[in-house]
């Protein structure tokens, strides 16, 4: 799309004129004998595209993983099928070209304008019941009905866990100056507020740990009260951290549905996880200046970093 043109101009010109499709620096464990810490180096090429129809089914697999155990009481198809009605609104970033699957998604909708869509009521009345569990979310009950006079933005941004949080600054950039466009073009994209939809997790000690005795390792917590007594608390996507120095609030929620008990070594290889989600309103106007901030503590460098934008016409 021509709207990302210039994007890939300042990567490619930041590149010493190399060309825009660069490589990102990747960790792949190690196949070599020695320390399982021990890792090899890989290049993986990340494109970003607007949101097309080949994305459906990717983005109900991106929306029921962000969603967790409670994404069966959504209609991701009709989710899906509201981000793509957005056709100039929102990116994915994926590594087999236009016709591959999304690895990332990040997109923002308008929960007044949509309020009687079913699939939007469904997430608002979702939001209103989980705000009343957490008293960090207790003001949503407030902001979010739609006589609220608030225009509310629900940011939906999901990838798949060995996706690099490097790639999310320039997907936020790309989504605000498309937020400002289709205003300029009296689009209903005024908002006053921005709800971001995440997801945290405490750790839970593997079982597998105590035959093996391997120490789990040290990641940075959160700590938050609002879920298990104080309990350290993990971030998915670290981003978050950065995001919550510019919130208004923010706040964890247990799921409705049980999160299974079990054992999550083969993915996290550590420890298990018990995931919750989480919340994250921001200002409208704070949200450009998160962002700054974002590109900052992630920097995606195109000389070392896979970054080719979509420009077919």
């Amino acid at each position: 799309m021509a709207k990302r043109k210039h994007i890939a101009d300042d990567l490619e010109n930041s590149a010493d004129g190399d060309d825009s499709e660069q490589e990102f620096n990747g960790l792949e464990e190690s196949s070599s004998e020695g320390s399982e810490d021990e890792y090899d180096e890989i290049r993986v090429e990340f494109e970003w595209f607007d949101p097309q129809k080949q994305d459906f089914e990717g983005f109900q697999r991106l929306l029921r993983q962000l969603l967790g155990t409670d994404a069966s009481f959504f209609h991701l198809g009709a989710i899906a099928d509201l981000i793509l009605e957005q056709k100039l609104l929102g990116s994915t970033v994926k590594t087999d070209g236009n016709e591959g699957d999304p690895h990332a998604l990040l997109t923002v909708l308008n929960l007044k304008q949509h309020r009687n869509r079913p699939a939007i009521r469904s997430l608002v009345d979702y939001l209103l019941d989980r705000a009343s569990t957490s008293s960090s979310l207790s003001p949503l009950k407030s902001l979010l009905p739609a006589d609220s006079g608030n225009e509310i933005g629900l940011i939906l941004s999901e990838r798949w866990v060995n996706i690099a949080t490097e790639v999310v600054p320039p997907m936020y950039e790309m989504l605000l100056e498309e937020i400002e466009w289709a205003v300029n073009d009296k689009e209903p994209y005024t908002f006053t507020h921005y709800l971001i939809w995440s997801k945290i997790y405490h750790a839970v000690p593997s079982t597998l740990d105590e035959t093996t005795n391997r120490p789990m390792k040290k990641m940075k917590p959160e700590t938050n009260k609002d879920v298990n007594d104080g309990q350290s608390m993990y971030y998915f996507h670290p981003e978050d951290e950065v995001l919550h120095c510019y919130a208004m609030l923010h706040g964890n929620f247990d799921y409705k549905t049980p999160v299974p008990e079990g054992d999550s070594r083969n993915a996290f290889q550590d420890f298990g996880v018990t995931p919750h989600g989480h919340l994250i309103l921001i200002d409208a106007a704070a949200l450009k200046s998160a962002v700054k901030a974002l590109k900052t503590e992630f920097p995606f460098v195109p000389a070392t970093a896979g970054a080719t934008m979509d420009t077919t016409p």
